[in-house]
């Protein structure tokens, strides 16, 4: 990108980010010029700025894989309130299902680290066969960076549209309050099922940003997102009638209740037992912990 010299920011590192306040930039014409730059950004712009909005901060970024990018602090005064709506739902993360919703709806995880490890692999095992420094280790450092750009791009893309479509969807969306830096250490030691370690948490999964992207939406668009306590036994807990069985294995995917031979698919099971537990949270302010713990949960 021409004129970004001045960021001290090389290809040949592993990239880098530099951010401008309005002293050192002009908006013009809906272009961008930097201090000491004759000719605009040549930037290809994924969406244009609000009408009457005009940048206040200004950050050009390097990343590793070699690619230039910039972001535009706005103060966007739109009302992006959505018309209120009567649905509501409770989700469970999983891995196989990347969100099991209350009323039946399972959505995929595409696996987007799982498609492309095998070149991942190779790449890194090119790489670390170059002598650091040189000009093959350079390129072989530049393509496993572009690999893992692609695994990053395609998981980013999937999550965003995902939150966007609960969150236009329904009025109230509630998740658990899960502690995924704590999961993504586990890795995969017995008896977790084969992808259900720190890889299948961390890598594919993105529980995290997948929250995160659900809170800030939600407050956006004028939606409820309830969190419940990680503890709550979702999965153990009968729909039907409350009771709660002393194991399940991961592996078990559906079970009988034994006290009403209710018949539950696992994930579903466990989000609406979600939803119940932030409908209770929402109207009562209640605790929600499982029945071993001194408060308790209010059903009302």
């Amino acid at each position: 990108m021409d004129g970004l010299n001045i960021l001290t920011l090389r290809k040949n590192v592993w990239g880098g980010s530099a951010e401008f306040t309005k002293s050192a930039f002009k908006w013009k014409d809906g272009q961008v010029y930097l201090a000491k730059c004759s000719e605009p950004l040549p930037i290809r712009w994924s969406r244009q700025l609000p009408l009457g909005c005009v940048p206040t901060t200004i950050t050009v970024k390097l990343d590793p894989s070699g690619r230039w990018s910039i972001s535009l602090r706005v103060n966007d005064t739109r009302n992006l309130l959505l018309k209120p709506v009567k649905k509501q739902i409770g989700i469970d993360l999983g891995i196989t299902s990347l969100v099991t919703t209350s009323d039946g709806e399972k959505f995929a995880n595409p696996k987007n680290f799982n498609k492309l490890h095998k070149k991942l692999r190779l790449a890194q095992k090119s790489l670390s066969r170059k002598t650091k420094g040189s000009n093959n280790y350079q390129k072989a450092r530049l393509k496993v960076a572009r690999i893992h750009a692609k695994i990053k791009d395609s998981r980013l893309d999937y999550t965003h549209k995902l939150t966007t479509q609960l969150i236009r969807e329904n009025q109230t969306v509630v998740v658990e309050d899960l502690a995924v830096k704590n999961m993504v250490k586990n890795h995969n030691p017995p008896p977790s099922p084969p992808g259900r370690g720190a890889r299948g948490v961390g890598s594919d999964a993105n529980w995290s940003e997948l929250v995160r992207q659900l809170e800030y939406k939600a407050e956006w668009y004028g939606r409820e997102l309830v969190k419940i306590d990680r503890y709550f036994p979702s999965s153990k807990r009968c729909s039907n009638c409350g009771h709660i069985v002393e194991k399940l294995p991961l592996n078990i995917r559906e079970w009988d209740c034994p006290e009403c031979a209710a018949h539950h698919d696992r994930d579903i099971n466990a989000s609406i037992n979600i939803l119940a537990a932030g409908l209770a949270v929402s109207v009562c302010g209640a605790t929600v912990r499982p029945s071993e713990s001194k408060s308790r949960l209010c059903w009302c």
